[in-house]
């Protein structure tokens, strides 16, 4: 029997790599997402495609509904809907802070409620949301996107001690650098919000440092759907996985730096 896999933000990056691969391991897959028609490749391998905001209330019940209605369960539901509204805390307008919340966060929070009464009746189910490394280490100019994911970190925990009683599984995906187009979004942002005023001169090295060294040698999305892959397949998943090995490694050094040495490296690389 086929696993339902339901994959939102599927349109793009970890979200169609993860997608794609479910599809080849012969899952039966949903893959929802605004951008309906950039999933047409996706429907070609087989994928099932829903227009899908995480925003907005009637989009997540009627995407559920059909799951339900169609398939009777949903055994995978794999969070992966975000984006980076980068900037200066001070100068992101708090609508926009708003956003970030609303869809990294709520919306994450509101699909997992309508998922998890039908995944308790049956006993059994997995949620995978997909954090990051930025909820745990915070740079500057991208405060509140590295609180929507502090926040994801938090939620998870709570959730998978709540669940687990139901057979149930919580999984944290933390990827660090990966090459996907949420580049572009961040750093977009970043010069809209704070590319101009007093923190210009930040950002202008930020994006710098970004282009020239941040991403080298990261892999595609392809290596977090691995991942992904490889937590659903275990009987007993880890309740974390930072990807690629850089990532785990950048959270030991967090974890052994203290935080005033933290702080003091980040503001001389920046100049700052």
């Amino acid at each position: 029997m086929n696993d339902i896999a339901l994959v939102t933000g599927a349109s793009a990056g970890i979200g169609r790599g993860t997608a794609e691969l479910l599809l080849k391991n012969g899952y039966t897959v949903y893959a929802g997402a605004r951008r309906v028609e950039r999933m047409k490749d996706l429907q070609a391998l087989g994928a099932k495609i829903l227009a899908l905001d995480v925003t907005e209330e009637t989009s997540l019940t009627v995407a559920v509904d059909r799951i339900y209605k169609e398939e009777g369960r949903l055994d995978v539901l794999i969070n992966n809907a975000g984006y980076g509204a980068h900037g200066a805390v001070e100068d992101v307008p708090i609508a926009e802070a708003r956003r970030q919340f609303e869809v990294n966060v709520f919306g994450l929070a509101r699909l997992t409620q309508l998922a998890l009464p039908h995944m308790r009746a049956a006993g059994r189910g997995t949620i995978v949301n997909i954090s990051s490394i930025a909820g745990k280490l915070t740079v500057p100019a991208g405060g509140w996107y590295h609180a929507s994911k502090h926040a994801v970190e938090a939620y998870s925990d709570a959730l998978r001690l709540e669940v687990a009683q139901f057979g149930i599984k919580v999984i944290l995906i933390e990827p660090g650098p990966i090459k996907t187009e949420w580049d572009n979004t961040a750093l977009v942002n970043l010069q809209k919000y704070s590319g101009s005023g007093p923190y210009g001169p930040m950002v202008k090295r930020i994006n710098e440092r970004f282009r020239s060294s941040y991403r080298s040698g990261a892999p595609g999305p392809e290596a977090v759907a691995r991942v992904i892959l490889k937590a659903l397949r275990s009987r007993r998943p880890a309740a974390r996985y930072p990807v690629p090995f850089r990532a785990s490694l950048t959270l030991l050094l967090k974890w052994l730096i203290p935080d005033r040495l933290l702080d003091f490296a980040i503001r001389t690389i920046l100049k700052i």
